[in-house]
């Protein structure tokens, strides 16, 4: 077992993803392209921003041989659907300043990759442009795609098998620890020892132990205003405080841990509301 620094910390994640070795592997692994870039840019922002809100790619790479601009995005929202789909468009966007008409002459691929899972529990979702006939049927004009992942949903049968490894290892690295001869592909060793506890700086461990805190005021600011709703009155029943708490996307384990009910009791009024 080798001892790794959790994929869910942003600083941790974009020190493996930013590698180009790993992050080309990754893209053609998931879209199936020919991609190769030497460079990964991290918090990339355009100058000037597109639109009036200011889109910020956690990983952006552009390989102009192939003609593919990929971003990938790792922190989860409440909004990420949106918010991503967002991003992507500011992508294209940005391109059509510098065009002559609107077919932008890179494709966008967005990667959005959600390790605190998502409350629709889906394995990969896809928003794909391309424009389909009334039977479904794509014409081949537009390759631009959003792809959201989530490792914590992989599905043995229905997940297309060469997805496996990668969100297998993804989610492996959570607990702190990973089996890593059971891993074939060489970008997933590469990545299992660029965040090897022993690899992590003291600069990364305290941006670490930031966004741990900063996760631990959002559950206990839900806490005390779950006590304090309660001691008002204003709280009718824990259904309406479960439910509000999922549909601000806070997943199972910490709607458990934050109403003081077990996880199959949480999964038993989802089910039963809706």
């Amino acid at each position: 077992m080798k001892q790794v620094a959790p994929l869910r910390y942003d600083v941790i994640f974009k020190k493996a993803f930013s590698v180009p070795e790993v992050f080309n592997a990754f893209v053609r692994d998931f879209l199936n392209i020919e991609f190769e870039i030497d460079t990964v840019e991290t918090d990339k922002t355009y100058t000037p921003p597109i639109g009036n809100v200011a889109a910020k790619f956690d990983l952006y790479a552009q390989d102009k041989k192939n003609r593919v601009i990929v971003d990938m995005q790792h922190v989860r929202y409440p909004d990420h659907y949106h918010r991503f789909l967002h991003y992507h468009c500011a992508a294209l966007l940005e391109q059509t300043v510098q065009s002559r008409d609107y077919r932008p002459k890179l494709k966008v691929f967005t990667i959005v990759i959600l390790t605190s899972g998502d409350k629709y529990k889906k394995d990969i979702c896809i928003i794909d442009f391309d424009p389909k006939d009334l039977q479904g049927n794509p014409i081949g004009e537009i390759d631009h795609k959003i792809i959201y992942i989530c490792p914590k949903y992989l599905n043995k049968k229905l997940t297309p098998r060469k997805y496996h490894q990668w969100m297998e290892a993804i989610e492996d690295t959570l607990d702190e620890e990973v089996e890593e001869s059971k891993y074939t592909l060489p970008a997933i060793q590469r990545v299992f020892k660029i965040i090897e506890k022993d690899q992590v700086t003291p600069e990364e461990r305290a941006r670490m132990f930031d966004e741990y805190g900063e996760e631990e005021i959002k559950k206990q600011g839900f806490k005390d205003g779950l006590k304090q709703g309660i001691e008002n009155g204003k709280t009718a029943t824990i259904h309406d405080t479960v439910l509000r708490m999922h549909k601000k996307g806070l997943d199972i384990k910490m709607i458990a841990e934050i109403a003081g009910i077990t996880e199959q009791e949480v999964d038993d009024i989802l089910s039963r509301l809706g």
